[in-house]
């Protein structure tokens, strides 16, 4: 049987447009944000409000969860009034979140004890992607349930791809944050020496963003940071919490991440600042930074 009734819980720089795709896709649409004037927008394109994350569920065949940290998580899913308590057996949670690979697994177990399927189904691409709809999607958990969810997971991505049991889409997630901050540091330091060597970082920008050294934070941060434009598509402060994730996995499985820890360091200066709110972009600053400027 088609999937017609999903739900979305956190209405975000990501979540909201994922919901909004969501709608255009034709699905019924229920929603419920901390911040209940987040959900106005999508009130206008059609969706439903609820005054709860288990309002959402109760409603919803499908209910999707897009919040900041393993915590809000946890509370959102297994809280007072979370999605737990009226989810129905047989239906399915899908949070695309990134979190902790631990507490994934353990609200799977939590709900699966109910007879709700989770899949942990982190995404890639930044508000560009989850505005577009081309976001790449790391899943864990059941097959099956990756199978029957498919529609709901196309209607906000391009890319789907199943990962494993539960908490696998977290750790290949993780990994994705490592090879990106890695990208971020690479791009400051181009455009900074570029700079620093007499020549336009946009004109750097443009032949490397279409060679062997490209990245998407090349092509699509880059130029963003050239302007002085920090407006984030992804905040600072979230990719520490992310390499905070990473670096909690890396102890726990023996595995050094040199570079994922120095570009750790480097956004602290930022974070010192007071400028945590700014889009990861803003790493140009703190490289150039280190060269007096």
């Amino acid at each position: 049987m088609a999937i017609e009734k999903v739900g979305f819980v956190g209405l975000g720089i990501m979540g909201a447009p994922m919901a909004a795709n969501l709608l255009k896709a034709g699905f019924e649409v229920t929603v419920w944000n901390r911040t209940a004037a987040r959900a106005d927008p999508l009130i206008a394109l059609g969706a439903r409000v609820a005054g709860s994350p288990a309002e959402v569920s109760a409603a919803s065949e499908v209910t999707v969860s897009c919040v900041s940290d393993s915590p809000d998580v946890d509370l959102v899913a297994l809280g007072p009034g979370g999605i737990i308590e009226g989810a129905a057996a047989g239906s399915a949670y899908i949070d695309c979140s990134t979190i902790s690979p631990a507490v994934a697994r353990k609200v799977a177990a939590a709900l699966g004890a109910k007879g709700v399927e989770m899949l942990d189904a982190p995404v890639s691409g930044g508000d560009v992607g989850a505005k577009a709809g081309t976001l790449a999607i790391m899943v864990g958990g059941d097959a099956d349930v990756f199978e029957r969810c498919l529609p709901v997971l196309q209607a906000m991505g391009k890319t789907f791809v199943f990962c494993g049991p539960s908490g696998s889409g977290q750790v290949v997630k993780l990994c994705n944050q490592v090879a990106g901050a890695l990208n971020l540091l690479a791009m400051a330091e181009a455009i900074t020496l570029c700079r620093r060597a007499g020549v336009d970082p946009a004109k750097m920008l443009e032949v490397v963003g279409a060679g062997a050294a490209s990245s998407w934070m090349i092509q699509n941060l880059g130029p963003r940071a050239v302007r002085g434009d920090f407006a984030p598509g992804f905040m600072v402060e979230l990719m520490q919490k992310d390499l905070r994730l990473v670096q909690e996995t890396s102890a726990e499985t023996a595995t050094p991440l040199p570079g994922a820890a120095l570009v750790q360091q480097i956004l602290r200066t930022l974070e010192a600042r007071g400028r945590g709110k700014d889009g990861t972009q803003a790493i140009v600053d703190a490289v150039a930074s280190l060269a007096g400027d």
